[in-house]
C-alpha cells in the first residue's frame, strides 16, 4: 500500500466555494498536510470544471475554472480507460454505490490509495484496502 491519498471532487471544489468557508478552510489544509501525496482521476477534472462552473453559488469564470482545473492537473491523474470502467460497472453492483462513485474508488485502488477522501461516501467504509474518510464530519 502506498501512501498516496485520492481525493474526490468535493475537496478541490471547496477550495473555490465562497459560500462554505469552514470547508474552504479545511480543504485548502488538507493540500497543506497531503500536498505531493494527492491522487485524483479525469474524472475528478471533469466533475470539477462543470461544478465550479456551474452549481456553486457564486461560479467561477470558465477562464478562471480552466486556469484552475490546469493546477490540479498537476497532481498525479489517473485516467480510467475500458478495464477500469467495465471493473467498475461490476464494483458498483457488489458494493451497491453508483457507477460514478465505484469508478473513483476503482482510480483509488489503482493507484494503491489506502484512504479515498469524500464527502460523498460513507465515512469508515471500506472497499477492499480503501478506506472513505469524511474530511469534512
Amino acid at each position: 500500500m502506498s501512501d498516496s491519498v485520492f481525493a474526490d471532487t468535493n475537496v478541490f471544489v471547496y477550495l473555490f466555494d465562497r459560500d462554505a468557508p469552514a470547508k474552504q478552510r479545511r480543504a485548502r489544509q488538507i493540500l497543506e498536510e497531503e500536498g505531493d501525496r494527492l491522487v485524483l482521476s479525469t474524472q475528478v477534472l471533469q466533475e470539477f470544471f462543470v461544478t465550479v462552473t456551474r452549481k456553486l453559488g457564486r461560479p467561477l469564470p470558465e477562464s478562471e475554472a480552466e486556469a484552475a482545473t490546469r493546477d490540479l492537473a498537476a497532481f498525479e491523474v489517473v485516467e480510467p480507460g475500458l478495464a477500469m470502467v467495465l471493473r467498475s460497472i461490476s464494483s458498483s453492483r457488489a458494493w451497491k454505490i453508483s457507477l460514478w462513485d465505484a469508478l473513483i474508488v476503482e482510480a483509488a485502488r489503482a493507484r494503491d490509495c489506502a484512504r479515498l477522501l469524500s464527502e460523498d461516501m460513507q465515512h469508515g467504509r471500506l472497499f477492499g484496502s480503501v478506506r472513505v474518510e469524511n474530511p469534512f464530519r
